[in-house]
């Protein structure tokens, strides 16, 4: 009854829903309550909200996706990018390497193109060093035979240079093959300064030489030229006229000038000293045909060239020679080169033997006890032409010497003289 009485008072109850949940023997039942039943439908209802705020905001706001995908593509593009400057400079240092490699080969080549010509110079050089040694010209400061040792030690040096630079190559091309990408290889810069240097090494040593053997052949040049000019000035003092060809010139030579087509200073060097060379052996050539000799080495002299007494006649007279004291049978020599133009009596010469020795020069040697040479032979300066006597207008035995220029005597002592000077400069 107070059930009853509740509905009318309170109104009729709501039905109760019971979830009953069986497993097995097991029985169990929830009641669901109102309050239960509103949370669920609040949450699905908010759950249904959010989810078409959201697809109502994405398709409202699309410029987010672009800026997504924009990004995205900004992120591809930037790391192709990369690999492109990558690939690039990857490029660049494998060109210049190889770049590097040519041109140092270059140098090389060239390097060693040098070295063969200084060295194939000195072989020219050499017969020209010979030929001066002959001729007693040399740099005092350097013999020329100290030139060979000097060159061989220069060569080795020359080649240890080279075979470092090729040691530099090899390492190069190890550098550049080994190289990451990004970057240069930490060694390059580092070999490339050290190939310099080398090559610095080298070309000077190469210019040493080159310099070295110009040197010498400007020393000996000189040398010749000095020897020469001074064997001329003593020659003209006599009187005698030193050749062209002594002096270097050529007869018969002209022509418009033109520009030379290429200048070698170690070509024109040597075309230098072969000059010099040249005329040295010119000025000896003639100072050895001219009568610069002694007839009577080493024997006094008795009776000078010039106005004296008349040893027969008392009375003065003409001394035309020059008497050197002497035994019967001493050896008479030729005073220079040249032909024997007279040999046998001749008045109060006695014994005499003639000879031209060029330039309207002859000398005439007299009261000579035998005669060893005839009319046309050929003599060398200090060749035995005869023996001394006293044949002719002769007071006792002795060399008589006389100089003709022209057919004019002229003082054997100033050949006598210039020839003692002579005999430094001659071999």
């Amino acid at each position: 009854m107070a059930k009853g009485d509740g509905h009318r008072i309170f109104g009729k109850q709501p039905t109760e829903h019971v979830l009953i949940l069986a497993s097995g023997d097991r029985v169990r039942h929830m009641t669901i309550r109102p309050w239960m039943t509103a949370f669920c439908v609040a949450f699905a209802a908010l759950l249904t909200t959010a989810y078409l705020g959201a697809t109502t905001y994405l398709v409202l706001r699309d410029d987010l996706i672009g800026a997504a995908m924009a990004r995205q593509a900004r992120i591809q593009y930037d790391y192709e990018d990369r690999i492109s400057a990558l690939r690039a400079q990857l490029d660049r240092i494998t060109s210049r390497q190889l770049l590097d490699q040519q041109v140092v080969e270059q140098k090389v080549e060239q390097l060693l193109e040098q070295q063969n010509a200084l060295f194939s110079r000195h072989g020219k050089l050499g017969s020209l060093l010979q030929r001066a040694e002959e001729s007693g010209i040399a740099v005092p400061e350097a013999p020329a035979s100290a030139l060979q040792p000097e060159l061989k030690e220069k060569q080795t040096s020359v080649t240890g240079g080279l075979k470092a630079i090729d040691r530099l190559l090899a390492q190069d091309g190890k550098a550049a093959s080994g190289a990451k990408p990004g970057g240069v290889a930490p060694q390059s810069g580092s070999i490339a300064d050290r190939a310099d240097r080398v090559f610095s090494k080298v070309t000077l040593s190469l210019k040493n030489i080159e310099q070295e053997q110009l040197r010498r052949i400007r020393g000996l040049a000189d040398d010749a030229y000095r020897t020469a000019d001074a064997m001329a000035t003593i020659m003209r003092r006599t009187g005698v006229d030193v050749p062209d060809a002594a002096s270097g010139k050529q007869a018969g030579m002209g022509g418009p000038f033109v520009e030379p087509l290429g200048i070698n200073r170690f070509e024109t060097s040597l075309t230098d000293l072969d000059t010099a060379l040249n005329r040295l052996d010119a000025v000896r050539e003639a100072a050895q045909k001219l009568p610069f000799g002694n007839p009577a080495p080493g024997r006094e002299i008795t009776s000078g060239f010039g106005n004296r007494i008349d040893p027969f006649l008392g009375r003065l007279a003409l001394h035309a020679g020059v008497d050197f004291q002497a035994d019967t049978g001493a050896s008479v020599k030729s005073t220079g080169a040249g032909e024997v133009i007279a040999a046998g009596m001749s008045g109060g010469y006695g014994n005499m033997v003639e000879i031209d020795h060029g330039q309207g020069i002859t000398t005439r040697y007299g009261h000579m006890s035998s005669i060893l040479v005839s009319v046309g032979d050929k003599v060398e300066a200090g060749s035995v032409i005869g023996r001394a006597g006293s044949t002719g207008r002769s007071t006792g035995p002795h060399v008589h010497y006389e100089v003709r220029r022209d057919g004019d005597a002229v003082d054997p002592m100033r050949f006598l003289n210039a020839g003692l000077k002579l005999t430094t400069y001659m071999n």
